[in-house]
């Protein structure tokens, strides 16, 4: 038999949200078992919901998950030690381009051996060397352009705290910009100390001057934050590295400013008042890097700030204790650091309590939220038809019997007759028990013992709707001909054996349409047979079951292919390879079939990857089955599980 390849929801297809009855529904069993309604609550957006069918509504409990992930992969991947590595290489690249560069501008003599010698003893260390070659006389243009290039990148990641509002980029970080800094610095520190002493900074006027720094700050506390949490990324990025890599960094650093001793001493200055004022410790955390990959610098402190980001938001999460603590929960850094979809699980989380509000289920006294009786009547009758779904499972039993009762369709298999059985006498059975009893005489005399009966099993009244794929590659791969052959048998057998059954059948391509039971012989190609539009064949299938009464409603659907049309405002929108759009809005019908307790079983006649993992991805939402056959065979496979399905139980 052929193998199937099935492959999990991926989370990138998008059904409909959970609906107020299906939030209400997964917080019953709380309610039932005596919590409150804010546990219940709680539990919901902590935890999220599984609903039998449809779209999983994801908890914070996720959402926390996923951080954490995306944290240990970044950790798994980078080596942040080779941020020092990389400064070190472009050092190495500086110095051997004025070194080749001093022969070719300076012509023999001592000048250019002063040069070379001021290239010789330049000690191995980054900071050495960054020291050293700001002392040193360029003879090589390039090279003293490429220095002077990663001495301010070097300066502009050790003031970024302070340069978040600046315009220019890297290229125009200039002498002038380095002294508005130290004046701006001075400013600040004059503030910070005028706090420690007791008195009241004027933060307008600082804001009036500096503002354009520190985007979005309203008072002093607000800049202290900024500045602490920047401040922090060089801290963590320190003691994330190894004690001999922290001692470099600091040296480097320090030989930064030497050309400006006035700004490296506000510097100290200002991580002196931070450190008084600031928990500065509880900012910044040692991460443990054990990848292989390279970063600079500056990608290293972008790092450290996604990670303190990822960190900040875990806590956030954490800390929530009802709906509205989301309130204060950014959505766009979410949507940064786990991406749109954790975005939307997030909007949905916040929009909980609204939803059940809105249907009617909570009402608010103050601050309270509790339950009104519509959602107590709600609750009382999920819990019935949970009862009653368990009946239905259970009602096959898990004991043997060898007695069997009556009621329903006969079979062809005949039992002695007992009291209350339905007279369907099975004559030739009875006939031959009295012969053996009485030997070969006349006339046969019959005896009550004699007699026997054919057994019955008990049926369900169903409406079922055929969906036949009817696009161009079942035409041309010869498929179609054993789907009509399918319909017209299916037709044939409820007539003859479930004549209380309602059958229909549907014909899909970019469109679907109904047919009725005499134009199936003659059904061909027509203009529209390009596409698989099971969205729209499922949308009029769901709609002809509406108008059924029957208690049990199915779909049995026979495709070769996964969708690749939907319907969008009246029109199908045709797209091979499939859309991301058309799987969305066909498993969305699913879920609306799903809902109205339709069951989709589907017969693929291909045994493609796309089309396994898509069907795989119906039956997880809707609990039907679904089979692989060959085209030979689709008709013993269609017949055999209807017939199946009709017989609920045999009688005892």
């Amino acid at each position: 038999m052929a193998q199937i390849r099935y492959s999990r929801w991926d989370g990138t297809q998008r059904l409909d949200d959970l609906d107020a009855d299906e939030l209400l529904s997964a917080m019953s069993d709380d309610l039932l078992a005596g919590a409150d309604l804010r546990s219940a609550l709680r539990r919901l957006f902590q935890r999220g919901a599984h609903p039998p069918q449809g779209q999983r509504l994801q908890g914070l409990q996720d959402l926390i998950r996923r951080l954490q992930r995306q944290r240990q992969q970044r950790l798994d991947r980078y080596d942040l030690g080779s941020a020092l590595a990389d400064i070190e290489k472009k050092l190495d690249e500086i110095i051997q381009k004025e070194r080749a560069g001093i022969p070719e501008r300076l012509p023999e003599g001592a000048e250019r051996d002063r040069r070379i010698e001021s290239l010789d003893r330049l000690p191995p260390d980054a900071a050495g060397r960054i020291k050293g070659l700001q002392a040193h006389p360029f003879a090589d243009p390039e090279a003293e352009r490429l220095f002077q290039e990663l001495l301010r990148s070097l300066q502009e990641q050790m003031l970024q705290p302070f340069l978040k509002g600046m315009k220019q980029g890297l290229e125009g970080l200039t002498p002038q910009d380095l002294a508005r800094t130290r004046e701006m610095l001075r400013d600040l520190n004059r503030m910070l100390r005028q706090r420690m002493d007791g008195e009241e900074p004027d933060f307008d006027a600082f804001k009036q001057k500096w503002g354009q720094h520190f985007p979005g700050a309203e008072s002093l506390d607000d800049v202290l934050e900024q500045i602490a949490r920047q401040s922090a990324r060089m801290q963590s990025l320190m003691e994330s590295m190894s004690p001999g890599q922290r001692a470099q960094l600091e040296e480097m650093m320090r030989s930064l400013f030497m050309q400006d001793e006035r700004l490296e001493a506000e510097l100290r200055q200002l991580a002196m008042n931070l450190g008084a004022l600031l928990p500065m410790d509880e900012l910044s955390r040692r991460w443990d890097f054990r990848g292989e990959e390279n970063v600079t610098l500056k990608e290293a402190m972008g790092l450290m700030e996604e990670l303190s980001e990822m960190e900040r938001l875990e806590r956030q999460l954490r800390q929530a204790q009802a709906p509205g603590d989301l309130q204060h929960i950014d959505p766009k850094q979410v949507e940064r650091l786990l991406g749109e979809e954790a975005a939307r699980d997030l909007q949905q989380l916040r929009d909980l309590a609204r939803k059940l509000e809105e249907a009617g289920y909570l009402e608010r006294q103050g601050d309270r939220l509790t339950l009104t009786a519509r959602a107590i009547r709600k609750i009382g009758e999920t819990a019935l038809r949970e009862v009653f779904a368990h009946l239905q499972r259970d009602r096959f039993g898990r004991h043997a019997l060898d007695r069997r009762g009556a009621g329903g369709d006969r079979t062809d298999d005949s039992k002695p007759y007992e009291f209350g059985d339905p007279f369907l006498l099975d004559l030739e059975e009875t006939v031959m028990r009295a012969v053996e009893r009485g030997g070969p005489r006349l006339p046969v005399r019959l005896e009550p013992g004699d007699f026997q009966v054919f057994r019955t099993e008990a049926s369900t009244r169903a409406a079922t709707v055929v969906m036949l794929d009817m696009s161009r590659s079942m035409l041309n791969s010869g498929c179609f001909l054993p789907a009509k052959k399918v319909a017209l048998a299916l037709s044939a057998l409820i007539r003859a054996q479930f004549p209380r059954d309602r059958l229909h059948v549907v014909g899909f391509s970019l469109y679907a349409r109904e047919f009725k039971f005499e134009e199936l012989p003659g059904l061909a190609w027509s203009e529209w047979s390009i596409g698989t539009n099971m969205h729209h064949g499922l949308e009029v299938a769901r709609q002809i079951l509406g108008r059924d009464r029957g208690a049990n409603k199915q779909i049995l659907m026979v495709t070769d292919g996964e969708p690749t049309a939907h319907m969008e405002d009246g029109e199908a929108q045709f797209s091979y390879p499939p859309t991301r759009r058309t799987l969305q809005e066909t498993l969305k019908e699913v879920q609306r079939c799903t809902r109205e307790g339709i069951i989709i079983n589907t017969f693929m006649l291909d045994e493609s990857r796309m089309l396994a993992a898509f069907v795989e991805q119906m039956a997880r939402i809707n609990r039907g089955r679904a089979f692989f056959v060959t085209p030979e065979r689709l008709g013993e496979f269609v017949l055999v599980d209807y017939v199946r399905g009709k017989r609920v139980r045999s009688s005892r």
